[in-house]
């Protein structure tokens, strides 16, 4: 028995989500399709987490066990040939039988992404969020910084979520800010990055809401800490829509390859 992991890209617009459903469209069946298509094999794929309908990745996780003798360096290819263009494996190793994509995975970075001009960019529109007003961006940036330590985010989790504990940690929160074309100082392209052990269900989807309100000036970013000690959803900013989501990266600790 061999345990292979990968790393895929998605634009998750034409998708369901990540993980598998009896009848919608998701990543994740159409990888384990093109998994039965080479191996003749059901195979179930275990991801380093889900992302929901119409968010997308860089840099997911996946692992799956299987008898396969197909090289690891034969992968990628036979699978992309395979695959829909709007999704990619872009790497594949030979893990530990006891290397699992969700619960070895230390630290996982997402990326919130808002364009503020006067138009949309036509080619970047379907992966980040359309802002056509001008935003504060010093104080986002500021804002960003309050999010990182362990916190209880009751407020930043969406009245779904499952989980037995609202207490993360967030190992570092920033803002990029790539200038605008048109040298306006509050324009541009921003992306909102945030790096933790574990996030709840529309977390930084929240908390993206939230930093939008702060840079249309309806709230300060010393705020922040007083949303996070309230845990209460109703303080916090709306959820922002999930195409400017991106997973960006899943960090582990070197033992997940042979």
């Amino acid at each position: 028995m061999r345990n292979i992991g990968m790393t895929v890209a998605y634009e998750g617009n034409a998708y369901c989500g990540f993980q598998a459903q009896p009848e919608d469209p998701t990543v994740q069946g159409c990888i384990e399709m093109v998994l039965k298509q080479l191996t003749g094999d059901t195979i179930s794929i275990l991801a380093s987490g889900r992302t929901d309908a119409g968010v997308h990745a860089q840099g997911q996780v996946f692992n799956f066990l299987t008898e396969s003798q197909i090289p690891v360096e034969r992968w990628m290819i036979a699978m992309n040939s395979r695959l829909p263009k709007d999704i990619v494996i872009t790497e594949v190793w030979e893990a530990p039988l006891d290397f699992h994509a969700r619960y070895s995975a230390k630290r996982k970075t997402y990326r919130y992404s808002i364009y503020s001009e006067r138009v949309p960019d036509l080619f970047t529109r379907r992966t980040e969020l359309f802002h056509p007003r001008p935003l504060k961006i010093d104080a986002m940036k500021e804002a960003m910084s309050h999010f990182e330590g362990e916190h209880d985010f009751t407020s930043f989790a969406s009245p779904k979520s499952t989980k037995t504990s609202n207490i993360r940690t967030i190992y570092q929160s920033w803002l990029e800010h790539e200038p605008s074309y048109t040298g306006h100082p509050d324009r541009g392209r921003i992306h909102l990055f945030i790096t933790g052990n574990g996030f709840l269900y529309n977390m930084v989807r929240i908390i993206a809401g939230t930093i939008l309100q702060v840079g249309q000036g309806k709230r300060s970013p010393d705020q922040i800490p007083e949303i996070i000690q309230a845990r209460d959803r109703h303080k916090a900013g709306p959820t922002a829509v999930p195409c400017g989501l991106m997973l960006w990266k899943v960090e582990y600790d070197g033992s997940e390859r042979l």
